[in-house]
């Protein structure tokens, strides 16, 4: 059950990655990568508030698998975070690759952070 539900998490993830990518990339902004960084920082969000909710409403271990690893591992994107950081860097582009890395890493953070803080203010 668990393989089945972390089978269908990351087909459900991974499709909707590729939709916002789309949609995003059809916007103009592509070049900044702003569907990479709005994917991971929605993920890290939701992660924080899985990880609270999951443990306190101690949720049945297929649900976590699918949601968690399945559905936001393939929903959230470290790969495409590091090439497109490879590409900044190898196109010349460093103030905006600091700028991508040290902004994706803070904002992700703080977004995780209140998915805890978030889920621990309705679940508790």
């Amino acid at each position: 059950m668990n393989l089945l539900a972390l089978a269908l998490g990351g087909a459900l993830g991974a499709v909707s990655r590729y939709g916002i990518g789309q949609l995003l990339t059809t916007s103009g902004v592509a070049h900044l990568h702003v569907a990479t960084f709005s994917v991971n920082v929605v993920g890290a969000f939701f992660m924080g508030f899985l990880f609270v909710a999951f443990q306190r409403l101690e949720a049945p271990e297929a649900l976590r698998m699918g949601l968690t690893v399945g559905f936001l591992g393939a929903f959230t994107t470290f790969s495409a975070f590091s090439l497109e950081l490879l590409s900044d860097v190898q196109e010349g582009h460093l103030m905006r690759a600091v700028l991508y890395a040290t902004l994706s890493v803070l904002i992700c953070l703080i977004s995780c952070m209140l998915g805890f803080s978030f889920a621990r203010s309705i679940v508790d």
